[in-house]
């Protein structure tokens, strides 16, 4: 790539006075959706804060440095990011292993990663994943963040292990009843809450309405159960994550898992953003260098790597955001929070945030879209089971690799089956010695995967003198299948059967020359473009060796 081309790619990854165009027009909008996503986004800050092990204060200030980073130099006129349930998902055992020193440490070196993505243009690849893994990842972080609540539910903590199920099991023996029923009580009416505000109003989130009950009815029968507990009332001084370099080499490993992460969660949220608005493309690398930015800025203050959050995104768009404004003022109603309420949110109930995220996690469910993958096709389905059991049992960057290469094996498989090898009947009217001619035309793909089956039937040929392979249409051909297209010629001409090629495609060409197709032929004139000529030919070799016969 040229230093002017070099050039421009960097200046298209910073941001733009166009980013902010319609901010004219489109500002009252904007403002009151920000607000609207500032209060739906404060319960998933504070508990997803919490399920991480990180605390409440790392979320909010996740939700404040990280929505602000993103939604200036973000690719996305319309993403809200900030911590999610995916997110959460990965840094709890990282946290358990590590200690909470590791937090900033691992955002720092997940934003670079992510951001040196976006440098070199790996923005596109999220669209090589296939929708049944993506389908089944969702369903597999919504399994685990709701079995992490489940401890939380009960007013215990969770266990040691880094499966969600397993820490859970293991979290029942330190049960205590008496402070259990109190626990599972808030987990109840929150839920309720949650499930019938909608039904009433639309107006306020249910999840605003719902710990704010809890907490008020904690403090007024002074329930004995855990709390948020104390939270800063100003945000942290930023300052680099304190380490020895053996700690940063030894999470180098875990912040590639949250990178990988993090960049597949924003791009597939940027791209339902934009397939649910019609508020501009999503510029895909510039979303992984914003992204990239917000958790490094996110680690200097204390805060967690981020990620676009569908769930807070499509309630911006919702409510009318249109540009980059909504997101900014969704994080300053958070900040307004930190300096003007931190002491109101401490009294909130833990086992309210674990009310508010086991809903969110059951509406996380791809229901419909389950339905429809599961009654689709068999490899659709094995696709979308294996990629969640891995999600929740093994790891969710595994989850991802092991589906892609699921489907993959599953598009070969059916791509193979596609390919096919037919003889056919010579045109026009019949000639002595047509008898001796074979006719065959190869369809689909000739590649690893289905050559040399395909080409197997065509050498077993018998009691001919000249064999016509019609390749017009042959859609694929890779390295593997141009060799064993070459073994096949040269394994007939070493029998005495002449091969004749009509139709290799132009973009084929250079690789059949390049491999030895064309070399393998006896002669170069035995390459057709019209099947005619190239049986008229055969025709003529044919009555040759007839003649001879006879003299």
């Amino acid at each position: 790539m040229s230093t002017a081309a070099l050039w421009r790619h960097f200046v298209d990854l910073l941001p733009h006075r166009d980013d902010y165009r319609d901010v004219k027009r489109t500002w009252r909008r904007d403002a009151l959706a920000g607000v609207t996503v500032g209060i739906v986004a404060l319960p998933l800050a504070l508990a997803f804060g919490v399920s991480s092990g990180a605390g409440a204060e790392a979320g909010l200030i996740t939700a404040i440095i990280a929505g602000i980073v993103a939604a200036v130099f973000g690719g996305s006129n319309v993403q809200v990011s900030g911590p999610t349930g995916a997110m959460v998902v990965v840094l709890g055992p990282i946290i358990a292993n590590y200690g909470i020193r590791a937090l900033g440490v691992v955002c720092v070196l997940a934003g670079a990663m992510v951001l040196a993505m976006g440098l070199c243009r790996l923005g596109q690849l999220v669209s090589f994943i296939p929708w049944p893994v993506i389908e089944g990842f969702t369903l597999g972080i919504a399994v685990i963040i709701f079995l992490q609540q489940v401890p939380a539910a009960f007013g215990v903590a969770a266990g040691p292990s880094s499966n969600a199920f397993l820490a859970a099991l293991q979290a029942a023996p330190g049960i205590d009843w008496s402070v259990a029923g109190w626990t599972l009580g808030i987990v109840a009416l929150v839920v309720a809450i949650m499930l019938l505000t909608p039904r009433i109003t639309r107006a306020v989130p249910g999840s605003i309405i719902a710990i704010v009950m809890a907490a008020a009815a904690a403090a007024v029968l002074r329930l004995p159960v855990a709390t948020i507990g104390e939270l800063p009332d100003a945000l942290p001084a930023p300052s680099m994550p304190t380490a020895g370099l053996e700690t940063w080499i030894a999470l180098l490993g875990p912040a590639f898992t949250v990178a990988m992460l993090a960049a597949i969660e924003s791009l597939l949220s940027a791209r339902v953003a934009a397939s649910i608005s019609d508020t501009g493309q999503v510029l895909a690398d510039r979303e992984l260098v914003g992204q990239g930015l917000a958790s490094i800025a996110a680690g200097f203050f204390g805060g967690m790597p981020a990620t676009g959050a569908i769930a807070r995104t499509a309630v911006n768009i919702r409510s009318g955001g249109r540009t980059r404004l909504a997101a900014v003022v969704h994080a300053v109603v958070l900040l307004g929070v930190v300096y003007l309420a931190s002491q109101a949110v401490a009294t909130i109930p833990l086992a309210a945030l674990a009310g508010v995220l086991m809903v969110t996690s059951v509406k996380m469910v791809p229901v419909r879209a389950m339905r429809v993958i599961l009654t689709s096709t068999r490899s659709a389905a094995a696709i979308f089971v294996l990629t969640a059991l891995v999600t929740v049992s093994v790891d969710l960057i595994y989850a991802v690799g092991i589906g892609i290469l699921a489907a993959a094996f599953f598009s070969l498989r059916a791509l193979a089956k596609s390919s096919g090898v037919h003889r056919q009947e010579l045109p026009g009217p019949a000639q002595p010695g047509d008898e001796r001619i074979a006719v065959f035309r190869i369809d689909g793909a000739l590649f690893f995967g289905a050559a040399e089956r395909v080409l197997a039937r065509v050498e077993a040929t018998q009691g001919v003198s000249v064999v016509v392979l019609r390749m017009s249409q042959v859609q694929i051909l890779d390295a593997t299948g141009a060799q064993a297209l070459t073994e096949l010629v040269t394994a007939l001409e070493g029998r005495g059967i002449t091969v004749l090629i009509k139709g290799i495609r132009a973009s084929h060409m250079k690789l059949a020359t390049r491999v030895g197709v064309i070399d393998s032929l006896r002669v170069t004139e035995h390459l057709f473009d019209d099947l005619d000529e190239a049986v008229a030919h055969a025709r003529s070799h044919v009555a040759r060796e007839l003649a001879a016969a006879a003299g």
